[in-house]
């Protein structure tokens, strides 16, 4: 017995060594971005009249390994990844598919993967610029952990993703600024570090255009999301009390206001349903498609007449820029477990 007692504890000295040597490991690889990180800067960027008209489009890719074929272990499914094969294909018809919008200016993309294993290391932020040569691109991370050991029968493994903000027009700068809150440790040491990707445009006025692209915090009570939007709010309030032209865009991971949705075929999915607040931004438009899903829940692959859907993708624009028109596209989230969503906006 006494042997039996000596091998167990043996046994259990071992993994309790290994746990602490893994933690001392995330502890000390751990992704700690400063509050601001200057991404693009230019002495002589394009300048935008006033009056000018252009279109945003905004779209969560899923890293190219969401497609309609997947369910994912965080929204209670089994699958980590899908085939290379499928993560090629999916990467193609998104490139094919953006390389077709000539009518957009800019593009705000999220949860683009460069050298990850989810999706086979591939370099997702090079083949957004080699779709869109003509662009200026920006790339801000949000998620970068060396080993992330979950789910236990298939760990993701090396993750590093985040924002890509891709203008027809050269920007003055593009920087990455933190966005607040985090998770408990040691949960933080293996989760994303949230942020935005923020890009400034002269207008002939003397003003800027601000974009910002976002993709704020999901599986969490909502005290983050909240938080975060309370910090864009302030940022994004002081930047239009001086003047300048503003919109947000992107994963909000939040339905608009009052949202009801018209989807023809989906299901409304109201697990986790979270609004944003009404008095966040009074006067401001939310601009979104009413009639077209975003976003589609991972707990099994795609049945459009099964799995739930919400809308979660869209924009806020300052009072002093004139929503044109917004179009959500149903791609049948064949290569993405989102859809993109395009709007047209006028400076006044």
């Amino acid at each position: 017995m006494r042997r039996i007692a000596r091998i167990i504890a043996i046994l259990i000295g071992i993994v309790a060594g290994f746990l602490l040597l893994f933690i001392l490991y995330a502890e000390t690889t751990a992704f700690r971005p400063e509050q601001y990180a200057s991404l693009y800067k230019n002495e002589q960027p394009d300048s935008l009249r006033k009056g000018a008209v252009f279109s945003i489009m905004t779209w969560n890719l899923g890293y190219a390994g969401l497609g309609d074929d997947m369910d994912f272990f965080f929204d209670g499914g089994r699958q980590v990844r899908t085939t290379y094969d499928r993560t090629l294909a999916n990467l193609e018809a998104i490139r094919s598919y953006i390389g077709s919008r000539d009518d957009i200016h800019f593009f705000f993309f999220q949860e683009a993967d460069k050298h990850s294993k989810r999706s086979y290391r591939i370099h997702l932020p090079d083949s957004l610029k080699k779709t869109l040569m003509d662009f200026t691109h920006g790339f801000a991370l949000n998620y970068r952990v060396g080993y992330v050991p979950v789910p236990l029968y298939a760990p993701m493994g090396k993750v590093a993703s985040g924002l890509a903000t891709a203008s027809r027009w050269q920007p003055s700068e593009m920087k990455r600024v933190s966005l607040p809150g985090n998770y408990p440790w040691p949960e933080r040491l293996f989760n994303l570090k949230r942020c935005i990707l923020v890009s400034r445009h002269p207008v002939s006025n003397g003003k800027d255009l601000v974009l910002i692209n976002t993709h704020n915090s999901a599986f969490d009570d909502g005290d983050l999301r909240q938080l975060q939007m309370e910090y864009m709010r302030e940022l994004m309030l002081e930047e239009y009390e001086k003047g300048h032209y503003v919109i947000a865009g992107g994963d909000f991971n939040q339905c608009p206001p009052d949202f009801v949705p018209k989807f023809e075929y989906n299901l409304f999915d109201t697990t986790d349903l979270m609004y944003l607040s009404e008095d966040l931004l009074p006067g401001w438009h939310i601009v979104y498609d009413q009639s077209t899903p975003t976003n589609r829940r991972l707990l099994e692959p795609y049945d459009a007449s099964s799995t739930k859907t919400t809308l979660i993708d869209f924009f806020i624009a300052s009072p002093n820029i004139d929503p044109i028109g917004v179009e959500g596209v149903h791609l049948g989230f064949i290569h993405s477990d989102h859809n993109p969503v395009a709007a047209t906006f006028k400076l006044q």
